[in-house]
């Protein structure tokens, strides 16, 4: 594709634009990039904490709520604090790194929300698992996983629903026994 400004060179910049409701769209080169300040590069290196760091500044207010919750909410993070390491959450914030493992809780009411936009709906982290151990450890998990919905269902006094995964969990762990034992 060709650049929109010069018309000589390559377009290697596409710039995607929405004001209210209308999409332009930009392709220019690099240098015309440059030139009319569409992008800076090599000014400045950009690190994982800035883009963490923009994370959790991109929180700002919900359309939806009022003047005075906006500075509640504002004034309730300038004063939280990690009471293991000190850390505040303006200083994690500016510098996007924890203190200590600590953090992560403190700082959990804020952080969830963040992280869930970034990885789809997903805060938990389970790791890669090897091809060997793959299917144990996957058994392992959903074995778990039923054991919990199992006794949350209980609590509700769901019986027929939790009968259901009674019976499922037996079977996985039938299943996981005989990989066990086929070894």
């Amino acid at each position: 594709m060709e650049c929109q400004e010069c018309h000589q060179r390559q377009a290697t910049v596409h710039l995607t634009q929405i004001v209210n409701g209308q999409k332009t769209e930009i392709h220019v080169c690099e240098q015309c990039a440059k030139e009319k300040g569409y992008v800076s590069y090599g000014e400045e290196n950009f690190t994982l904490n800035d883009l963490l760091s923009g994370l959790f500044h991109s929180e700002g207010p919900s359309p939806f709520s009022t003047h005075n919750q906006q500075a509640q909410s504002y004034q309730q993070a300038s004063q939280l604090k990690c009471p293991t390491c000190g850390l505040t959450y303006q200083e994690f914030a500016r510098i996007g790194k924890f203190g200590c493992a600590s953090c992560y809780k403190t700082f959990d009411d804020r952080i969830n929300p963040i992280l869930r936009r970034v990885h789809s709906g997903n805060t938990r982290h389970d790791g890669k698992i090897p091809k060997r151990e793959g299917g144990k450890l996957h058994l392992k998990r959903e074995i778990d996983e039923y054991k919990s919905k199992l006794k949350e269902l209980i609590e509700q006094e769901e019986f027929e629903q939790a009968a259901n995964f009674r019976d499922k969990i037996r079977t996985l762990e039938s299943q996981l026994h005989q990989g066990e034992d086929g070894e």
